[in-house]
């Protein structure tokens, strides 16, 4: 039992990286849409580039989304509108008129004649104003015009009538002043339209429930093929265009052939199907990483960011696919190589922003145009974001990106429809929200340095700070070892921009390399200003101890300040595994019947393990050796530079730097022309 749990610690890292693997797997298969795979790709206006395709079975041909929008849209116009006629309300109203009748009788100011006049006036207007009904008139009553044929429900009794027939409150003020008009005194008049004015009330409203309820109906039975294609039928001839009636019977075909694919019984083997190809990208990634980023590889917090990155691209994709696929471009897909590459390197990022494209391409529509879209946009953004730190160049990358999203679509929709005018301006506005979202990346980078502990440009720029508490510290305790690293930053700064390498680490890195110095400044020789040397009291050993613990000093001073990993592993490697031959070549005088072991004068290491790193032990070791030449020459300088840097190959402090000979040779270049400029000197011309 004790061997199997000591088995699993050793590899526990290794067991983590399966895990990890395993999860992401399902995750992704997961979200990928429950349907077959149709084996044709096509697009509308394409040359159909297969052989001949005849139907291996019967099956309907779909109406487009197109065509059932419109038919629903004929039907809501052309159905019949219907309305409530309520028959108690005319009742109640002569009631209530007989009732206002009685007590104007009552009135001695009015004849009898007088009164049975208005009563006979009075009802004759009721009559007229609901023989078809006084209509409620509302904004839903949705009618065309005043001709249209409503029904009109009147108990259980449903009739057709004239929309026009149906009376509005205008149109009852103009039948009771007409008949009111040449019959009554003005006396009169005013009393009977009094009383007409109060109790006449609309008696019919539109009902928009049954409505409603009618072109639901309609709409549900709305079909929804428009014909039927007979196996071993021929669909489409090689290289016929795919257009018409040839892409719906396409569609259709399509659409009928994966709903086949995915039965219960194939289910399994799909998803297995799936899981296989999920796994061998995520794979390749990994593969990837333990082949060329071995440091990236070995550290689980930076291969869980990744695997994390390229999830939550994919699910958020698939989010937006299933609310709306109209908005499938909205996803910037370019802040995932923007995120990688700031935290890690181009290739690396392009690499993962390749594998999940092709990865989303079983989830998109049109994946072969989202594919091509999202690489060359993806191979642009590699390209052009550089120095985070600098707003505008993220500013300047993201309209070129953006720019690029559209070209793209634009040349798309030209060669599938032929011409510009089918063009869909939405998608512009979709690329260009694209464009504004990608500006999130900023705030994401940020949010993952204090969840991942990983470090961006704009981390480094403030790092690089000499007016951090740290190197204020070291200026103040150890002001030759500040300069000193001044001068290697400067270096190191030049070379890597010559060879491509990230500048602004390299610099950073270069800051805080000798800040092992500052806690016994005084046995280095760059702060020695009384001329007082303690070496002088101590033996070469225990001087070769304390000069090679300032990396293990400087190691524990910037976990204290919680400086990143990354900047510590300069810390760790500027000397790598050399030694320090000084008090080795002292110690072999002081014992020469002895054998002195190098190693006990060696620097720990581990040795350079990238190409910042590499730049860096080779400034540094120039840097310091230049400021024992006692008259620096340009040919004693070029020679002094080949020399360390030729030892340091020679030791094999590089092996291990992903570093060539020729970018060796450009450093070489670039430190020697530094110098140079530093001590003032010219190229010394023969005479």
């Amino acid at each position: 039992m004790s061997d199997l749990v000591n088995k699993i610690y050793r590899n526990n890292t290794i067991i983590y990286k399966v895990i990890l693997f395993l999860i992401t797997t399902i995750a992704i298969v997961y979200l990928f849409p429950k349907g077959g795979q149709f084996k044709y790709d096509f697009n509308n206006g394409q040359l159909w580039k297969y052989d001949n395709l005849y139907a291996n079975f019967d099956f309907a041909i779909q109406k487009t989304n197109e065509e059932l929008a419109l038919e629903k849209k004929q039907i809501n116009a052309n159905a019949k509108l219907y309305f409530l006629y309520d028959t108690k309300v005319s009742a109640t109203v002569n009631e209530n008129f007989k009732n206002k009748i009685e007590l104007i009788k009552t009135n001695d100011s009015l004849s009898l004649s007088d009164v049975n006049q208005l009563e006979k006036i009075g009802q004759n207007v009721i009559e007229k104003v609901y023989k078809y009904g006084f209509l409620e008139v509302v904004s839903e009553n949705r009618v065309n015009n005043n001709n249209e044929i409503i029904a009109l429900k009147k108990d259980t009794e449903v009739q057709d009538v004239l929309f026009k027939n149906l009376l509005k409150s205008k149109d009852v003020l103009s039948i009771i002043k007409s008949d009111l008009s040449n019959n009554l005194d003005l006396y009169n008049k005013n009393i009977l339209i009094d009383i007409l004015a109060k109790i006449i009330k609309p008696n019919v409203s539109f009902d928009k429930i049954y409505t409603d309820k009618v072109i639901e109906k309609e709409i549900n039975n709305i079909s929804y093929t428009k014909g039927k294609v007979e196996e071993g039928e021929l669909i489409i001839s090689k290289g016929d265009f795919v257009e018409g009636k040839k892409l719906a019977i396409l569609n259709s075909l399509k659409s009928e052939s994966e709903s086949k694919v995915w039965t219960d019984s194939n289910y399994n083997w799909i998803v297995f199907g799936y899981t296989i190809l999920v796994s061998l990208a995520l794979l390749m990634l990994l593969l990837f990483l333990f082949k060329y980023r071995l440091e990236i590889f070995e550290n689980n917090n930076k291969v869980t960011f990744i695997f994390f990155n390229v999830f939550a691209i994919i699910f958020i994709q698939t989010l937006v696919i299933k609310y709306n696929s109209e908005y499938l471009y909205v996803v910037p897909l370019s802040i995932l190589p923007i995120i990688i590459k700031a935290f890690f390197d181009a290739r690396l990022g392009l690499f993962t922003h390749v594998l999940t494209v092709l990865l989303l391409g079983y989830i998109v529509p049109d994946s072969f145009e989202f594919i091509y879209l999202h690489i060359i946009a993806g191979i642009v953004t590699i390209l052009t974001v550089s120095e985070l730190y600098k707003r505008a160049n993220l500013f300047i990358s993201v309209a070129q990106i953006t720019l690029i999203y559209m070209l793209t679509y634009f040349a798309f929709s030209i060669i599938k429809e032929g011409n510009a005018s089918q063009i869909n301006l939405t998608y512009f506005m979709l690329f260009a929200a694209n464009g504004l979202l990608s500006f999130l990346s900023i705030i994401i980078i940020y949010i993952y340095e204090k969840l991942f502990g990983l470090v961006s440009d704009v981390t480094l720029l403030e790092l690089s700070n000499t007016n951090t508490k740290l190197l204020r510290e070291l200026n103040e305790k150890a002001p030759g070892t500040f300069q000193h690293s001044m001068q290697v930053a400067n270096l190191a700064e030049a070379a890597a921009n010559e060879i491509g390498a990230n500048s602004m680490l390299v610099r950073t890195g270069a800051l805080y390399h000798d800040i092992g110095k500052m806690l016994n400044p005084k046995y280095f020789i760059e702060n020695q200003s009384t001329g007082v040397n303690p070496h002088n009291d101590l033996s070469p050993r225990d001087s070769s101890t304390i000069i090679t613990n300032h990396v293990i000093k400087g190691v524990e001073v910037a976990k204290k300040y919680n400086l990143p990993d990354r900047i510590i592993d300069f810390i760790r490697t500027h000397h790598g595994t050399s030694a320090t031959y000084y008090f080795y070549k002292k110690e072999q005088e002081l014992n020469p019947d002895i054998k002195v072991d190098i190693k006990k004068f060696q620097y720990q290491g581990p040795i350079p393990f990238s190409k910042e790193t590499a730049i860096l032990m080779m400034c540094d070791a120039a840097e310091a050796a230049s400021k024992s030449l006692k008259n620096p020459t340009a040919i004693s300088i070029s020679d002094l530079i080949d020399k360390i840097i030729d030892k340091q190959m020679g030791d094999n402090q590089f092996l291990n730097s992903d570093i060539t000979f020729r970018e060796i040779e450009v450093i070489k270049k670039v430190i020697k022309k530094k110098l140079m400029n530093i001590y003032h000197l010219r190229i010394e011309y023969p005479e």
